[in-house]
C-alpha cells in the first residue's frame, strides 16, 4: 500500500499511521479508554486492546468485564476480516434509543489475534464521546471504518474523500 502524498510527517510523542504494519498488529493501550451515550458510562477500562494497521487508526478494543453490557444486544449481522476473522455485532440500546450495529467482536478471532476475543469495539462517531486518556478521539473518517484518532496519531487516514483506492 502506498502513501497518498503528502504524508504527515509525526511531531514529537505522535506516530503515523503509515507505520503501522500490514497485516495489523496488536498492542495494549496503556491508558484509561471511556464511552459515554447519553449520560451514561458504556465503557471504562485501563484494558483495552488495539489494532494498529497501516493507513488506519488504532481501533480499540475493550474487554466485556469493562463495559456496561446492559446496554449491547447482540445481532445476527456479521462480517469478516482477512486478518481478525468473522466479527459479530451489537446494537446498543439506551433510554429507548436503539443504535443498530454501532459495536462488534470477535468471538473466535484468527490465531494472531486470540488476545482479542469477545473484546468489544464501538463506532466513536455514534457515541456522545470517546477518550482515550484525557483526549476526546475522533472518528475514523467515512463511517466505515472504527478507528479513533487521538492527537498522538497522525494520517491521512484512510476513509477520507478519495481514499477508497488506497
Amino acid at each position: 500500500m502506498t502513501p497518498p502524498q503528502p504524508k504527515v510527517t509525526p511531531g514529537p510523542g505522535q506516530e503515523s499511521v503509515w507505520d503501522y504494519p500490514r497485516p495489523p498488529a496488536l498492542r495494549r493501550c496503556d491508558k484509561r479508554v471511556r464511552i459515554l451515550l447519553q449520560g451514561e458510562v458504556l465503557a471504562d477500562t485501563h484494558a483495552a486492546l488495539c489494532v494498529l494497521e497501516t493507513s488506519h487508526p488504532p481501533t480499540y478494543y475493550l474487554p466485556p468485564a469493562d463495559i456496561d453490557m446492559q446496554y449491547l444486544q447482540a445481532v445476527s449481522a456479521s462480517s469478516f476480516c482477512e486478518w481478525k476473522g468473522r466479527a459479530s455485532y451489537y446494537d446498543v440500546v439506551c433510554h429507548g434509543h436503539s443504535y443498530p450495529g454501532v459495536a462488534w467482536t470477535y468471538h473466535q478471532p484468527e490465531p494472531h489475534f486470540l488476545e482479542l476475543v469477545d473484546h468489544v469495539a464501538f463506532y466513536a462517531h455514534v457515541m456522545d464521546a470517546c477518550y482515550v486518556g484525557d483526549d476526546r478521539v475522533l472518528p475514523q473518517p467515512g463511517n466505515f471504518y472504527g478507528g479513533w484518532i487521538t492527537p498522538d496519531v497522525v494520517g491521512p487516514f484512510k476513509g477520507e474523500p478519495g481514499t477508497m483506492g488506497w
